[in-house]
């Protein structure tokens, strides 16, 4: 092992999801599965496979076409979910199964309702089933931050005996404070027999905002695995970002001591991609990948970075993987350069895919003056749902109604599954609610509306809009995005997507929940 080396462990596709409306479809796990390998992620948590037939697949997709990182999946200690997970994972080339069982006297009480001795018993037969199938095995002590240390320390010895390679410290509830936490962690590696044989790792939550602070603690203690979640999203408050962690590893190498496998110009485009397929916006102060990051506002901010950049930004820019330069291209521009701004942005198109974004390109020109990076990418982000979701229902035309004295009015033209224009009408409370009306009219698909979101791309008048809207229907959520320099078409492209995908997901049921790290 090297003691001089963090590797990651990356719960977007697990823990991630389990942040309350952040479903994600087989096919957007495996394209982000496949930025979390360019990226450098050691560990990729590819999903639950116990917790329902989706998510299964999912996991079995991944483990069959990411070869770099190793596979984990994750189970309760319990015989079927071990198999299970196994099943998933064993086309993996570096299979890993994740164990875990609440450890603390308050779930032991109140959620297994049985004695220590039992719970130590099935945690190490179900760490010893895991290694009949991998020697990769990682075991997780559910609430351990609260669990009395004698008996954390003897259930971890316990479990390496059994065959456990990585020892995950999770921080269920986001408890810990990083003193606290980096001497707990400290207080394993000296107290646990075998600690030394195997690697720790922590898992933080951010309930009280100090996840990251409490992962860096971690390391700083010898931890050597991490993990969390782009964006830092996650069940209630979400995980340590493990961008922000990342970054604090790499900027403070001078004072961490550690080094990592992370290609960190891949940082912005990770979590712009996560960010897009949950529907849940960046906020725009969020450390190291929010809009605000690297913009300075105060006159004696500029005038320092004008002089001397490291004045006022500890971080280059380019070392997340934002443009070196924001390049604007207009209604002249031709293929060629359009071709050169996407590739630096990170896009590779074939000559056939070129011409057909470079239509989309012109007509987005064609209502602004000048078209960002941040419009290329936005660009870039509907053409690839385009291509990759199937749309039983497509919005030809549509066109509004509205003053201060008429009813909201909005009329749509839509093409069915059978190929049929529909056109049709209606009215509502406001405008969008009129477009949504007539929508639903043509579709037929009964749906509660929980999120409107709507954020302007770029500065200026014409400005695009970025609309995201999250439906439900039946217990399953589907997000959807649209975006225009019309505010009102852009709230019909997102509702649309929103259908078509909930249409795609079958309505389902709401997989099987079951408490985890």
């Amino acid at each position: 092992m090297d003691e001089d080396r963090v590797i990651f462990l990356d719960t977007t596709l697990r823990d991630g999801e389990q942040a309350a409306g952040a479903g994600m479809s087989g096919e957007e796990k495996l394209e982000i599965a496949r930025q979390l390998e360019r990226l450098g992620i050691d560990i990729i948590e590819a999903g639950f496979p116990a917790s329902s037939q989706g998510d299964f697949e999912a996991v079995q997709t991944i483990a069959r076409e990411i070869r770099k990182p190793t596979i984990c999946a994750l189970a309760h200690a319990n015989p079927n979910a071990i198999d299970r997970a196994w099943e998933a994972i064993k086309d993996a080339r570096q299979p890993r199964i994740h164990v875990f069982l609440s450890t603390s006297d308050i779930h032991i009480m109140h959620q297994l309702r049985r004695g220590k001795e039992e719970v130590m018993d099935q945690a190490v037969e179900n760490v010893r089933r895991a290694k009949g199938y991998t020697d990769d095995v990682e075991f997780s002590p559910m609430d351990a931050t609260r669990t009395e240390p004698g008996f954390l320390y003897a259930m971890l010895a316990a479990v390496i005996e059994a065959g456990a390679t990585t020892i995950n410290i999770p921080d269920t509830v986001g408890y810990a404070i990083p003193e606290e936490f980096g001497k707990l962690i400290a207080g394993i590696r000296e107290n646990v027999k075998g600690a030394d044989k195997v690697r720790i790792s922590v898992h933080c939550h951010d309930d009280l905002g100090m996840a990251v602070a409490n992962s860096l603690a971690a390391v700083k203690n010898g931890a050597r695995q991490v993990e969390g979640c782009i964006n830092g999203i996650g069940e209630r408050a979400g995980n340590a970002a493990l961008e922000e962690v990342i970054m604090g590893l790499e900027t403070r190498r001078d004072f961490m001591g550690v080094s990592t496998n992370i290609d960190t110009k891949q940082i912005y485009r990770s979590s712009r991609m996560v960010s897009d397929i949950t529907g849940f916006p960046v906020q725009p102060n969020k450390a190291v990948v929010g809009a605000n990051a690297f913009r300075h506002a105060s006159g004696i901010h500029q005038d320092g970075v004008i002089k001397e950049r490291s004045t006022y930004e500890i971080m280059d820019p380019q070392e997340i993987g934002l443009p070196s330069n924001m390049l604007v291209l207009g209604k002249l521009s031709g293929r060629a350069g359009l071709r050169s701004r996407l590739e630096e942005l990170g896009y590779q198109l074939s000559t056939e895919q070129l011409a057909q974004v470079f239509e989309r390109f012109k007509g987005l020109a064609d209502k602004k003056r000048e078209v960002t990076d941040r419009d290329l990418d936005l660009l870039m982000r509907e053409e690839y749902r385009a291509i990759k979701e199937a749309e039983p229902y497509k919005l030809e035309h549509i066109q509004f109604i509205s003053s201060s004295t008429d009813i909201p009015t909005a009329t749509i033209r839509i093409i069915d599954p059978s190929g049929r224009t529909i056109s049709e009408a209606a009215t509502g409370n406001g405008p969008v609610d009129a477009v949504y009306n007539v929508i639903n009219r043509v579709v037929g698909v009964p749906n509660q509306l929980l999120d409107y979101q709507v954020q302007a791309v770029s500065g200026g008048m014409d400005a695009v809009a970025e609309v995201t809207v999250r439906i439900e229907s039946n217990g399953v959520v589907s997000v959807g995005r649209g975006s225009d320099t019309d505010t009102l078409s852009a709230s019909a492209k997102a509702y649309m997507n929103a259908l078509n995908r909930l249409i795609a997901m079958g309505g389902g049921q709401p997989a099987t929940t079951v408490a985890t790290p």
